[in-house]
């Protein structure tokens, strides 16, 4: 008889413990919400609604005011300012480091015939029939006549200057590049 006492005894505090859990979760589950949907605006809780619409009341100056009073009681840092056109300040910063770091030397030059002078078209075509392996006089008229075209691309310093030096002589204007 003692048993069954005892037996009922835990029953109850079982049913009794499961009660309370009920009641425990019962009382939470106000506090659980269900995500809002994509494209659908967070419902705004009303003491959040009540400052953002005070807010939006004050002026540039007061704005300023309250901007800094968060400031320091947030510990916040100051924030860099923007400019108008966005990343503008960047842009000292990075010819900072280019002056920093040594310039790398262009080692490579294209050699581009942009006009002649139409006296000396006969020798310009002869000379460039000289100096570009491969052309015979037809191609080198054609050449001279689609200007400007490149000349010689890749080269090293010293060949474009020599190049433009030879061209030049006979009447075509040259950039180098």
């Amino acid at each position: 008889m003692n048993g069954i006492r005892i037996m009922k005894g835990l029953q109850w505090r079982s049913f009794s413990r499961c009660a309370i859990l009920r009641q425990e979760v019962a009382q939470a589950a106000p506090s659980l919400t269900i995500p809002v949907p994509e494209g659908v605006d967070k419902p705004v809780s009303p003491k959040i609604e009540k400052i953002v619409s005070e807010i939006t009341t004050l002026n540039l100056l007061e704005v300023s005011e309250l901007s800094q009073v968060l400031k320091k009681r947030l510990n916040l840092p100051d924030a860099p300012v923007m400019p108008m056109g966005g990343f503008a300040m960047a842009a000292p910063a990075a010819q900072d480091e280019e002056e920093a770091t040594p310039k790398a030397v262009k080692t490579s030059f294209t050699v581009k015939l942009t006009k002649f002078d139409d006296k000396q078209k006969v020798a310009l075509i002869k000379e460039v029939k000289s100096l570009l392996e491969g052309f015979n006089l037809v191609q080198a008229k054609k050449f001279v006549e689609s200007v400007p075209t490149v000349v010689k691309a890749d080269v090293s310093k010293d060949e474009a200057e020599k190049l433009k030096e030879a061209l030049t002589k006979v009447g075509g204007i040259i950039e180098i590049e």
